[in-house]
């Protein structure tokens, strides 16, 4: 699931909403949810480390999306928090802030926001306040 050198957390899907499949509303969930249809409403992991969203290149999510490991290859209209590892593969757009611990980006991937790391001592700070530029060093790219 994470690709050449990722984070292989949790590999193991629960929970598959299908490419046919619109929710409205939030969504909170554990383990592992792909999403392959259409989620209008936030999506948030409960406090689990291991806990992972994948979004395919079919999938969109209209809202704020909080989990620990994000492997994103849809799109997402809102800002995003990954707070273990984010992998943007090459169909992934974002049109919203990226806060990250540890991101993965494939050459084609979009982000219409900005990139914002944190890590574990300092929790991503809410909407509307002021944070750093995100330090080039911390961005790990990988071709497709």
């Amino acid at each position: 699931m994470w690709g050449n050198g990722g984070n292989k957390k949790a590999s193991k899907i629960d929970t598959l909403i299908g490419q046919n499949t619109e929710l409205r509303g939030d969504v909170r969930f554990s383990g592992g949810l792909h999403v392959d249809g259409t989620i209008r409403g936030n999506i948030i992991a409960e406090q689990e480390a291991n806990s992972v969203l994948s979004l395919s290149e079919r999938g969109l999510i209209e809202g704020e999306v909080r989990v620990p490991n994000l492997v994103l290859n849809g799109c997402v209209n809102g800002d995003v928090y990954a707070s273990e590892h984010i992998q943007l593969a090459a169909n992934a757009r974002v049109k919203g802030n990226v806060y990250y611990k540890v991101i993965e980006m494939a050459r084609g991937a979009e982000v219409n926001g900005s990139l914002i790391h944190y890590d574990e001592g300092r929790k991503a700070l809410p909407r509307g306040k002021q944070v750093p530029a995100a330090d080039a060093s911390e961005v790990v790219t990988a071709d497709s």
